[in-house]
């Protein structure tokens, strides 16, 4: 493990163009374990950070949001002394890359969504998100645990991969209490970018899964028809972790769209 003067831990690996992979919620640097190996082996460099309040990151001062972290996320860079880079974000790492986008475009050679979407909460999912920051806040700490391990895997995944399922319940218990509340919080309040995807023209992979409970696939087509360059892929019998449930398909699909990148 290594950290940033900007304390983001992070795990760095091979060589080659960078591919920088921000993980999900409540989750950590930890889920990418597949993907790290197979772009390493393939002659990228991966990079992998905990966000501010995830896994061995403290959190930041202030109150969250998806541009904090999109911003630690580029200061890591200007750490590592790199101009650009190819980013990967997993569901709220996918809100992040969206706002890093926005924001610092010009470090981005192309972009990769992954179980994944545009589109900001409805009322209802706002307030979902206060419901259970609150119950956090108040000492409840099993209930995003218990809440999210319903969601993130297909139905058939407890049975066939009982270890994965519980490893995964580990990661989520071990997520310090900022790093909960302040993630629920700026996933509530993000922006919508569905009408902004038209903007950001560079390449872009959209991967998503047929059997994704929390985030259904018809968000993985709507973010591929608005991106002006993407390159769809819907992975059959994979839930929410498909890259933990499918790694196989999961980085066959993440390998032949990085390939055109391959010498750069």
């Amino acid at each position: 493990m290594q950290e940033s003067r900007f304390n983001l831990a992070y795990d760095d690996l091979g060589g080659g163009l960078p591919v920088v992979l921000i993980h999900g919620f409540p989750l950590c640097r930890k889920m990418w374990r597949p993907q790290h190996t197979a772009l390493s082996q393939a002659g990228f460099r991966s990079i992998c950070p905990d966000l501010p309040g995830f896994g061995e990151t403290p959190a930041a001062a202030g109150q969250a949001s998806m541009a904090c972290y999109a911003d630690a996320v580029v200061a890591l860079l200007d750490q590592l002394n790199l101009e650009r880079a190819i980013f990967g974000g997993m569901s709220m790492g996918g809100y992040v890359l969206l706002e890093l986008l926005e924001r610092h475009i010009d470090r981005a050679l192309a972009a990769m969504f992954c179980l994944t979407r545009a589109a900001a909460d409805d009322p209802a999912g706002k307030a979902k998100r206060t419901s259970l920051a609150d119950a956090v806040s108040n000492g409840d700490f099993k209930v995003v645990p218990d809440t999210f391990s319903q969601v993130l895997f297909a139905p058939q995944t407890a049975d066939e991969q009982p270890e994965l399922v519980s490893e995964v319940q580990t990661w989520m218990q071990s997520t310090s209490v900022d790093g909960l509340v302040g993630g629920l919080l700026a996933m509530r309040d993000r922006r919508d970018f569905v009408d902004r995807l038209a903007g950001f023209d560079l390449p872009a992979l959209v991967i998503g899964a047929e059997l994704d409970l929390a985030v259904p696939a018809e968000h993985a087509r709507l973010l591929a028809a608005r991106l002006p360059q993407s390159t769809l892929a819907i992975l059959p019998n994979a839930g929410h972790m498909a890259n933990l449930e499918q790694p196989h398909a999961f980085n066959q699909a993440m390998l032949s769209f990085l390939a055109a990148f391959a010498n750069r």
